[in-house]
């Protein structure tokens, strides 16, 4: 089966380097796989992206090395399959609350009897080879997301479910599940002691502990604390901080009286 990069780079002691993709585009998400990311996450929950489209962005990013995995809307079996049918190589879960929460994901990724997968994979086979029913188990990564209060409460528990990979850490709604203000890149300390908590039962549990970050200077501090996957921004951020930065050189260049758009550069 072809190799997962995740677990290729855990395995030799390394951290992950992850990309993320909101825009429903196959084009988009093949020019992002061609920038040496180990992974790009296609967004299934808050992107635009829907099923279909998701289909045609993971051929696209199967022409290059990237492995390709999704965000799923919900924790729905029904879709979890289908995206691991279609060829994903990992399963990102959000709102996973409860033990039962992180056991009724990480069944809908297993084939029995680790798990209560249908057998079904028909681009997955093509993908990832002849003998993926066999071997998807030990190469498909499920990380659930830790995103509530009342999953931090169920924190260990989530964390020793078995077969679960790691725990991805949604900051923007657990600060807002804590009361604070949402971010991706969090300086409150109550929320940055949650999220060094996660990491510790992480490492308790030995399962992976993984963020998503809004810049990368965030991105490099969370690699030094010892997480073992960094996202760092989106393809939609990517291109709005690129863009601004163009437009507002070039605008600058024209001077004030050269009219047009205010330099958009607060958007990121």
């Amino acid at each position: 089966m072809r190799p997962n990069n995740l677990r290729t780079v855990w395995q030799r002691g390394g951290q992950v380097l992850n990309g993320w993709l909101g825009i429903p585009n196959s084009f988009s998400a093949e020019v992002m796989a061609q920038l040496g990311w180990d992974s790009l996450v296609i967004d299934l929950q808050h992107g635009l992206i829907d099923y279909q489209v998701a289909v045609g962005m993971m051929q696209a990013i199967s022409t290059t090395p990237t492995t390709p995995m999704v965000r799923v809307p919900w924790n729905d079996p029904a879709i979890i399959m289908k995206c691991l049918d279609a060829g994903a190589y990992g399963v990102i879960c959000p709102m996973v609350n409860t033990r039962a929460d992180a056991e009724r994901f990480v069944g809908a990724c297993r084939f029995p009897p680790k798990g209560y997968r249908s057998s079904g994979p028909i681009r997955a086979i093509i993908y990832g080879g002849g003998d993926y029913q066999a071997k998807s188990d030990e190469t498909i990564v499920a990380l659930a997301m830790i995103e509530t209060v009342e999953g931090m409460k169920n924190l260990d528990a989530i964390a020793a479910t078995p077969g679960l990979d790691g725990i991805y850490i949604g900051p923007n709604d657990l600060s807002i599940s804590m009361g604070k203000k949402p971010g991706l890149d969090q300086t409150d300390p109550d929320v940055v002691a949650a999220i060094g908590r996660i990491l510790a039962a992480c490492r308790k549990a030995g399962i992976k502990a993984c963020v998503h970050t809004a810049s990368v200077a965030y991105a490099k501090s969370m690699l030094a604390k010892g997480f073992d996957l960094v996202t760092v921004l989106s393809d939609n951020r990517l291109l709005a901080a690129y863009g601004a930065q163009v437009v507002g050189e070039v605008r600058g260049a024209m001077g004030k009286d050269a009219g047009g758009a205010k330099d958009p550069g607060g958007v990121v």
